[in-house]
């Protein structure tokens, strides 16, 4: 099943603080990788500028293997707190850095460098492999071998053909309502107002060939108040409440992140 989900620029509101605000988004990036999420659409949701900005930096550096974060990612004030981020430890960033393991279908990731006029990808192999891809230098890419060692030929690839899950993509949108308006596929609305969830509403979902797109609110506002009247005009999606009979005032994104997609997971696993 391919599994995009939506969150708010004001996903982080409730945190006052940058280094909170940093272990949230890495308590996010861990659902999405756990549950192979695809793609990650933030939303606007009022002026949240900063926040926005901070979640989108440090989604992208946790999406990046560590061998190519300190060449992608210079010293800034945003990574301050990098040190309370937990790692993916998704199939793109555990692999090999010994050159003599690499066999012919591997996919790494890299990054493409200059060298004596010529296009590399740097795959963390300490040897560096001739590149005759369209990226510019300093870009990451995804590559395939063609070969394995001693003689190396990589092609590039996109997420999509990695034989494993490779990781999320995080994309921007204006606003919820053309997002959900222009999505080509499903959408779940997750909000305590839609029905109690069941296998039988979720398997219409994950048996089907579509993409399905989960979205979620704020801290402050549901996804009904955010999109209000307009709700009624959009077609191919269905509310559910994941958390019937919940005690807790409000579910925090993060934790309605991981409940969610547990659910979907199980359900389309059963």
């Amino acid at each position: 099943m391919n599994l995009s989900i939506a969150i708010p620029d004001s996903s982080l509101s409730d945190e006052t603080l940058k280094v909170d605000k940093t272990r949230k988004i890495s308590e996010i990036a861990r659902a999405c990788a756990i549950f192979r999420i695809n793609t990650i659409y933030i939303y606007q949701d009022g002026n949240n500028k900063d926040d926005k900005n901070l979640m989108l930096l440090i989604l992208k550096y946790l999406d990046t293997p560590q061998f190519l974060r300190k060449r992608l990612f210079p010293k800034m004030n945003e990574l301050k707190f990098a040190g309370v981020l937990h790692p993916l430890k998704i199939p793109s960033h555990i692999t090999p850095a010994d050159a003599k393991k690499i066999k012919k279908g591997d996919v790494r990731e890299g990054i493409i460098v200059s060298f004596k006029g010529r296009k590399f990808v740097d795959v963390g192999i300490n040897q560096l492999v001739q590149y005759f891809g369209h990226e510019n230098i300093g870009k990451r890419t995804t590559v395939q071998f063609k070969s394995g060692y001693p003689n190396f030929e990589v092609k590039p690839i996109t997420k999509d053909e990695a034989p494993s899950y490779w990781g999320f993509t995080i994309k921007e949108r204006a606003n919820l309502f053309s997002l959900i308006s222009e999505w080509k596929g499903l959408t779940i609305v997750t909000s305590k107002k839609g029905k109690t969830v069941t296998k039988e509403q979720i398997s219409k979902y994950t048996n089907s060939s579509e993409s399905v797109l989960v979205v979620f609110g704020s801290p402050e506002k549901g996804v009904h108040q955010i999109l209000g009247g307009k709700m009624s005009n959009l077609q191919n999606s269905k509310t559910l409440n994941f958390f019937p009979n919940q005690a807790t005032e409000t579910v925090r994104l993060e934790e309605a992140l991981l409940g969610t997609l547990s659910i979907i997971n199980a359900y389309s696993a059963g």
